[in-house]
């Protein structure tokens, strides 16, 4: 699989698909990490809320270890401050953290770091983004942004006066049930990327699939994640699949040998339907 890298607005490159890995099983993390790095992955999504953030990174470290031809510089990990960790020096706290789980490792930096939602408010998250800020010029972070942010919640950041650091990135869930195309759409002329979380909606989705849906997936002899996947990366997002079977982490990166026709990309789009399976925190104030 040849990754497609996309720019970020910092200067740095970040792979077009991840893997997310929210609710892998703990004792199953590092391997899925590990083999998941065979097949061909090189971005990988965690969180301080999954409690899955050092088996992430002993995953990527054991591949490098035995495959020490391949560098550093070719994976990107991600992972997000927390609620309860926003607050200038929780937030400190957080990343000193994080860069000693880092240092167990030997993935060296932290390609990105986010702030997993507005819900603590505007004192606190502009605080900690204040801190994130700081911890990129110290080197040991390469890029910030933020998570379930809504186009106030940018513009408040982007209005800051304190503001040295655009967000990179925002993550949100994105599905062909949860579009968010006015958000999206506005995230990406103002030269952010966005992450598409849950974009095989947990899969609750996958198996009940419209006659249409499933005439798309004969002709491409694709599977519904397969389809889902090329959809969210030709809207221009960045799809953050999920998967805990070891056998679906090649097929959700094979998507490189057809394309969606525009017709067909209407067919899977659901605008007037709003069925997010995550959260719903975009309008918090």
């Amino acid at each position: 699989m040849s990754y497609k890298l996309l720019k970020l607005n910092s200067g740095n490159t970040i792979p077009s698909i991840g893997l997310g890995c929210y609710d892998i099983p703990l004792n199953q993390t590092v391997k899925v990490v590990y083999e998941a790095c065979k097949v061909g992955y090189r971005h990988f999504d965690t969180a301080v809320l999954y409690g899955n953030e050092q088996e992430v990174i002993n995953g990527i470290s054991q591949f490098l270890s035995e495959n020490p031809s391949v560098p550093r510089s070719e994976f990107f990990y991600t992972t997000k401050i927390w609620n309860s960790q926003q607050g200038a020096k929780q937030t400190q706290n957080a990343i000193e953290k994080m860069l000693s789980q880092i240092d167990q490792g030997n993935l060296q930096y932290i390609d990105l770091l986010l702030l997993h939602s507005p819900l603590p408010g505007k004192t606190k998250r502009l605080e900690s983004y204040g801190v994130m800020q700081e911890y990129v010029e110290k080197g040991k972070i390469k890029n910030i942004g933020v998570s379930n942010y809504g186009q106030h919640h940018i513009e408040e950041l982007l209005n800051w006066n304190k503001l040295k650091i655009k967000p990179s990135v925002n993550q949100i869930e994105i599905s062909p049930w949860c579009m968010r195309q006015e958000i999206a759409q506005w995230c990406l002329k103002n030269d952010i990327q966005v992450e598409a979380y849950a974009p095989l909606t947990h899969g609750y989705k996958l198996e009940k699939q419209e006659p249409e849906f499933k005439k798309i997936m004969e002709k491409y002899n694709k599977s519904p994640a397969q389809i889902l996947i090329k959809w969210s990366r030709q809207k221009g997002y960045i799809p953050l699949p999920k998967t805990k079977t070891l056998s679906r982490l090649q097929e959700n990166i094979d998507i490189d040998d057809f394309e969606l026709t525009k017709d067909e990309i209407e067919v899977i789009d659901q605008p007037d339907v709003h069925d997010p399976t995550d959260w719903e925190c975009l309008d918090a104030p």
